[in-house]
């Protein structure tokens, strides 16, 4: 069972993510070399050192005033390691360590599923669209959604109130404007989520981030109209990483807004017409998707516990120069760094970290790194 925070080390777990260059994947390991976030906050500046870089965590001040927004907003948070966080969603390498939410949080334990589609879409796809959510919700599933115009309003309208908004901004900012009631009643008696900090506007680069929320939330995503290369698509893309079901409704080869939804059953989701295919998909999934909208197998998943096991500079090959020599602006799997370096995996995920916080280093999904651009 894990134990509940003390207000001192969840202080410090805002601010440890709020700190410069800090992602999921450095929080996660500084975590996994110190133990708790107010060790590593103590550390930073002497790993930054290493990184040839003056670091400076997030200031406590900025922490108290985002404390304060959340407050104000009516918002809680929830913290990755902690009883009330999303089962589904914590299973994500990329999981947020920190979300914030307002509404019925009962909703993220109950049966899920993510429904996305085109903004400018068809009216038959948004009638198809709030129809699907309507029945979905009436057999107990939770609808996920993304608040966006076309297909997700129509989605959390149809399974109003079990439905659950993830948003781009933070929690007391509504997007788009002609949402905002529909966002406040899925904050009053649905479930909102946000990743970023209350205040933040949404920013392209918040909108890919916002939907690994919405894919890892549910045990399948199911696109309904989709125009190649949206978003719909990469929400899709995310939940065939994760390991999730994919699935989306077939659609007329002359209307480019099909050819998404086309595009993805060519690739391996699962053909769906009818509200009783998605609910025999996922009454039966077990955590092996039928769908075959998978990446090829990663590597093993590096146990972050290993980092408490060396000192710095300890392992072959663990200055992170030797790891930068390696690197180049096209993304490459860790795995891949680890086997030419032929350092230790700890130590190779060490000289990723300081890279990492000198803005030396940019993340991708699936496991893959490069050097910032």
């Amino acid at each position: 069972m894990t134990e509940a925070l003390s207000q001192a080390e969840a202080f410090a777990r805002i601010r440890l993510l709020r700190s410069p260059n800090i992602g999921p994947v450095s929080y996660r390991q500084l975590l996994g070399r110190f133990g708790t976030a107010v060790a590593a906050l103590e550390a930073l500046p002497d790993l930054g050192a290493r990184g040839k870089t003056a670091y400076r965590p997030a200031p406590s001040e900025k922490i108290e005033r985002e404390i304060n927004g959340v407050r104000a907003a009516g918002a809680r948070y929830l913290i990755h390691d902690q009883p009330d966080y999303p089962a589904l969603l914590a299973e994500l390498d990329s999981a947020p360590p920190i979300i914030t939410c307002r509404g019925n949080l009962a909703l993220a334990s109950e049966p899920c599923v993510a429904m996305v589609g085109a903004r400018n879409a068809s009216a038959a796809a948004v009638k198809l669209a709030r129809d699907f959510a309507t029945e979905l919700a009436g057999q107990g599933f939770t609808v996920v959604s993304g608040l966006a115009r076309g297909i997700d309003g129509a989605c959390h309208e149809g399974a109003f109130p079990r439905t659950i908004g993830v948003i781009a901004s933070g929690i007391d900012i509504a997007y788009p404007p002609q949402h905002t009631d529909l966002q406040e009643q899925i904050a009053t008696e649905g479930l909102l989520i946000a990743e970023q900090p209350p205040g933040t506007e949404p920013r392209g680069r918040h909108f890919p981030s916002r939907n690994r929320i919405i894919a890892g939330l549910a045990s399948g995503t199911l696109v309904v109209e989709a125009a190649p290369k949206s978003g719909s698509l990469i929400t899709a893309r995310l939940a065939g990483e994760a390991g999730r079901e994919v699935m989306a409704i077939p659609g007329s080869p002359l209307d480019t807004r099909s050819l998404g939804c086309n595009q993805l059953i060519r690739d391996g989701a699962v053909l769906v017409q009818t509200v009783e295919d998605v609910v025999e998909l996922l009454e039966s999934f077990t955590g092996a998707p039928r769908s075959r909208f998978q990446v090829e197998e990663m590597g093993a998943p590096f146990d972050y516990a290993e980092l408490r096991k060396m000192e710095w500079g300890e392992a072959k090959g663990g200055d992170n120069g030797d790891v930068a020599k390696l690197l180049t602006k096209a993304p490459i799997s860790v795995d891949e760094l680890i086997r030419q370096s032929g350092a230790s995996s700890a130590a190779v995920h060490m000289a990723l970290l300081e890279l990492e916080l000198g803005g030396d280093l940019e993340r991708h999904s699936g496991g893959m790194v490069s050097l910032a651009k």
